[in-house]
């Protein structure tokens, strides 16, 4: 247990041993700082390689600051090779104990468990110490699979945990790292990248296209493959690469095994169906339903599909032709799940409309053009969001250099100042 006990040294921060906080992200950190100080479980959950890892260590240091002692924050990271002997969740409780024995905290103990996931049973040791009326403990832990808190354990932790799910940066956050002024420029810059953290610190294209494959393949094998003991691995990087190069297209479950069944390559509904999800659980893609607007439900069979960051576009499939209106809209979709948004594709009078987004009371229409290049192009975009009869708010977003007035109630907006209207 010792030798335990000194990896576990190696990582907290009891010899005044601070760990990199990176790029500190506010908005995340104001929204968990409201819960802090409750029993409740905060979850962080998000793709792999997004910062669940640095935020935890940002919350840690905002604690330490706060008058919070070292010795009253314990801290372990799965994704670390130190820490392959906590395989199951009595492994872990038998290092916490050690450390309680050892260091000897008083008052409140803030447990920081990241990416949970692959330590067995783990949900019976932190419901145990969130609702241990004995003693007071504080917890935290991440996950990179959206399926973290579903089923028998939502039940198990009902009522007891608050979820904050964590992207890649954002276009605000990429112009703050940047020291960019929010321009067109600083926009489309963001566009041609991504939002992965760690693609700042790489030096060229070349190492960004090894990191991106990495991280794909990873979260492939480890999080899916093995995870759910898939046989045709090859397909289901396939059906990743597809949903990627037809990302803002209306496509159904039956068209992708169609198109694999043209290509000679046998596989089914199930099957495709049971990939897509998969991909969804690890964040790699979301799924937007579409919504009839006038009859209030969502319709089954065709959707659209969005990737969680376009660097997996920009740097692994860059001889796919992807316009930048596709880009543009798969940005926006972002941006609006990212500040809180329900997301649907509307359809109303054989008219699709881009994005029914939904928050509190609060519902907007969004239609997304890469330009409004002439009459006809205004008029195409314009008239979709015409044909809606309530009073919600209407906008057109585009990537032209000058804001067109009012038409009809609907607003035209700038995309690297949608931010404003969100």
């Amino acid at each position: 247990m010792a030798d335990s006990f000194a990896k576990l040294e190696k990582y907290n921060s009891w010899n005044n041993n601070y760990p990199s906080v990176g790029f500190i992200r506010d908005s995340y950190l104001d929204k968990i700082n409201d819960f802090l100080g409750s029993k409740l479980i905060k979850v962080l959950v998000g793709q792999r390689r997004v910062g669940k890892s640095y935020l935890l260590r940002q919350i840690i240091r905002r604690l330490l600051e706060g008058g919070v002692k070292p010795e009253n924050v314990f801290y372990i990271n799965k994704e670390y090779t130190d820490f392959d002997f906590i395989t199951h969740y009595t492994d872990l409780e038998n290092l916490i104990l050690h450390y309680k024995q050892v260091l000897k905290p008083k008052g409140k103990i803030y447990l920081f468990i990241d990416e949970i996931q692959s330590i067995t049973d783990w949900e019976h040791l932190i419901n145990s110490y969130s609702q241990d009326y004995t003693s007071d403990y504080e917890v935290f832990i991440s996950g990179s699979n959206s399926q973290l808190l579903s089923g028998e354990l939502a039940t198990l932790l009902s009522g007891r945990y608050i979820q904050f799910q964590i992207f890649p940066f954002s276009y605000q956050e990429f112009i703050s790292i940047k020291l960019l002024d929010n321009s067109k420029t600083a926009f489309l810059q963001y566009l041609q990248t991504g939002g992965l953290p760690e693609l700042f610190q790489l030096p060229n294209d070349e190492t960004k296209r090894h990191y991106l494959s990495a991280i794909r393949d990873t979260v492939l094998l480890r999080d899916i493959i093995q995870r759910y003991n898939i046989k045709d691995a090859r397909l289901l990087q396939d059906v990743f690469s597809f949903l990627v190069i037809n990302a803002s297209n209306l496509i159904s479950i039956s068209s992708i095994v169609n198109y694999f069944a043209g290509k000679n390559r046998k596989t089914n509904y199930e099957t495709i169906a049971n990939y897509i999800e998969y991909l969804k659980n690890t964040f790699l893609v979301h799924q937007v339903e579409r919504f009839n607007i006038k009859g209030k439900e969502v319709l089954s069979g065709n959707s659209k599909y969005y990737i969680n960051d376009l660097s997996f576009k920009n740097y692994l499939y860059t001889g796919f032709e992807y316009g930048y209106g596709y880009m543009l809209e798969n940005i926006i979709y972002l941006q609006l799940i990212n500040s809180g948004y329900n997301v649907y594709a509307g359809y109303l009078r054989n008219k699709e409309i881009d994005f029914v987004a939904t928050k509190n009371n609060r519902t907007i229409y969004l239609q997304v053009a890469y330009m409004l290049i002439d009459k006809t192009t205004i008029e195409r975009e314009y008239s979709k969001l015409e044909t809606i009869s309530d009073n919600y708010e209407k906008f057109v977003v585009s990537l032209d250099d000058i804001q067109l007035p009012n038409r009809n109630g609907i607003q035209h907006i700038l995309a690297w100042q949608i931010n404003g209207i969100l």
